[in-house]
């Protein structure tokens, strides 16, 4: 019995989320002046779901553009073992399979906490500090992280929270004097 409408198959709404996704990016992109001419963009890849997508999606975007720029993965590797570490080697085979120039950094976690805990927030500014350092290093004018509405709402709920103040991420911003800019164009 039919009652409305089929239900799509896997491989459409599959297509249907690409679709979606390269809109919002390039709207973003576009609204934001996020890629201009000759950049050199550093994404920062943490090898989850989020950062991938974006590396995939802007090495694709160097083809079909008009804008110039070139890409650069970093992904930092630290001292620390979680959850959310990923291997070498998987991520190496995504940056070779699309044609994507790479650099692992290493940051020490445990070392520079001296004895106090471990927390995300602390991993995650280690890792950072060393994306700029690499991105330098470079010539990198801009670093893609692969933040997005979810990230922005809860950065908004923690600073809400933690710091009484309502503030969050920025799909755009200079930092150290305009050396270097960050943008989230997810």
């Amino acid at each position: 019995m039919n009652l409305g409408k089929e239900r799509a198959s896997p491989e459409r709404r599959i297509k249907q989320k690409q679709k979606f996704l390269w809109k919002r990016m390039g709207e973003a992109i576009r609204d934001y002046a996020l890629i201009q001419e000759g950049d050199r963009i550093a994404v920062a890849v943490s090898g989850g779901q989020d950062s991938l997508t974006m590396l995939k999606m802007l090495s694709t975007r160097t083809m079909m553009s008009a804008l110039k720029y070139t890409l650069m993965a970093i992904h930092i590797e630290t001292d620390f073992s979680c959850a959310h570490c990923t291997h070498r080697q998987r991520l190496t085979d995504f940056f070779d399979r699309w044609g994507v120039a790479y650099e692992f950094g290493k940051a020490s976690v445990v070392q520079k906490a001296k004895g106090r805990p471990i927390n995300c927030f602390w991993c995650a500014w280690n890792k950072r500090k060393e994306i700029f350092t690499i991105a330098e290093r470079n010539g990198c004018n801009k670093i893609a992280f692969g933040h997005h509405k979810d990230d922005i709402i809860e950065t908004v709920l923690l600073n809400l929270f933690f710091n009484g103040e309502v503030s969050t991420m920025n799909p755009r911003q200079e930092m150290f004097g305009g050396k270097i800019t960050i943008i989230r164009p997810l």
